[in-house]
């Protein structure tokens, strides 16, 4: 299975088209938009969030509600496209409307791509970095999440995220089911579990857009249901924990990533790092701990997955930082465009749409996937097998 995704922020539309999707799946336009709401929640988002209510339309690979076989394409109007028919439209503008209309942007912003980019395809107006490289984009990478996570559902599979961390604000560890942990994200303005900590992430978060600057977070998502051994050993490029890790740093703005206990590992010794193994006839093989998120070797245990992501404070600040122009080669203050002062409740969304795919990709990878009923079939047969094996 696989995506594309197409689209500039300010453009028409955002477009992804998912190929290697079963036929005979139920898909309905509600499954992929319940998602899109929710990343557009939290406390903390920007002016964006009031101009766009994002909504996917199901352009093909779906007739009466199931999956056809054939690549499914979900199509997201930008709402703000009105006003930026000509400066981000497709045809040629004349040089008189140049000067009036392209508004061209030479001032890189530190913390974007807009430099390396400008450089990397030559581009001296630098809106044809920053437009694609936008945030925005996750949006239809969200969409193509929930596709996942409607499979992923459909064959046992539980996915949830929540925020752990905002502006050095930790939540405390509680013990929860991963419905409680869905339910009390989703009643919190911050996706945090911890109502004392929830308060003090929105104070900080409060203080640092009245400072006019960000702050960043943790995330984590948590899987459950998946059967043993989905992923593999014998290649880096198979190892499934190794896919989740690229996919969580592909999100913009996150910078690190760990699974289980993660890098506390490197403080414990071995006996307290393992998670030992044990077996009973109505669970089969299973773990003592799960300090390990879920894999060994590249595949997954049969426990939860449990994978962090960290989020670095959004780059554009109503507090700029220094740059140069690449024209004149001075320095000036950077430029701002729309931001949030902090987007961590909502990247735990992005967050949960990213693992979803790669887990159900994985699934798809390895079991037969032409036909859902099969899929099911194949999936129901691994999970027996793993238990007495």
């Amino acid at each position: 299975m696989r995506y594309l995704t197409a689209g500039e922020s300010h453009g028409p539309q955002l477009t992804t088209i998912i190929e290697g999707l079963p036929a005979g799946m139920s898909l309905l336009e509600e499954d992929i938009n319940t998602d899109l709401a929710r990343r557009q929640k939290g406390h903390g988002r920007g002016r964006r969030m009031q101009i766009e209510k994002d909504m996917a339309f199901i352009a093909s690979g779906v007739r009466h509600g199931l999956t056809l076989g054939s690549p499914v394409a979900l199509v997201v109007e930008n709402n703000d496209w009105k006003h930026w028919t000509k400066i981000m439209g497709s045809e040629p503008i004349s040089a008189e409307e140049t000067d009036d209309v392209k508004r061209k942007i030479t001032r890189p912003r530190p913390g974007h791509a807009d430099l390396n980019g400008g450089i990397k395809y030559g581009h001296r107006d630098l809106r044809n970095v920053l437009e694609r490289s936008s945030a925005r984009e996750t949006t239809v990478r969200v969409a193509a999440g929930a596709v996942a996570k409607k499979l992923l559902a459909l064959l046992g599979v539980q996915i949830a995220s929540h925020v752990i961390e905002i502006g050095g604000i930790q939540a405390e560890r509680q013990t929860l089911s991963i419905t409680e942990v869905k339910d009390k994200s989703e009643a919190s303005p911050v996706r945090c579990l911890d109502e004392n900590a929830e308060k003090k992430m929105m104070d900080a978060i409060d203080s640092a857009k009245a400072n006019g600057d960000s702050i960043g977070g943790i995330v984590e998502v948590i899987v459950e249901g998946m059967p043993a051994g989905v992923g593999s050993y014998v290649h880096y490029d198979r190892k499934l924990d190794a896919k989740i890790a690229a996919a969580i740093v592909s999100i913009n703005a996150f910078k690190g990533v760990e699974f289980g206990i993660g890098f506390e590992a490197a403080h414990r010794p071995g006996s307290e790092v393992h998670d030992e193994i044990a077996w009973d006839k109505d669970r089969g093989y299973y773990r003592k701990s799960n300090n390990l998120g879920g894999f060994e070797g590249g595949m997954t245990t049969g426990m939860p997955i449990i994978v962090r992501g960290v989020m670095k404070p959004i780059p554009t600040l109503y507090k700029p930082l220094q740059s140069v122009d690449i024209e004149s080669k001075e320095p000036f203050s950077a430029s701002i465009e729309r931001s949030d002062s902090c987007a961590v409740p909502a990247a735990a969304v992005v967050a949960e749409a990213a693992v979803a795919w790669e887990i159900a990709s994985a699934l798809l990878d390895q079991f037969t996937s032409d036909r859902m009923d099969a899929l099911i079939q194949a999936i129901e047969s691994q999970r027996a097998y793993a238990k007495d094996f």
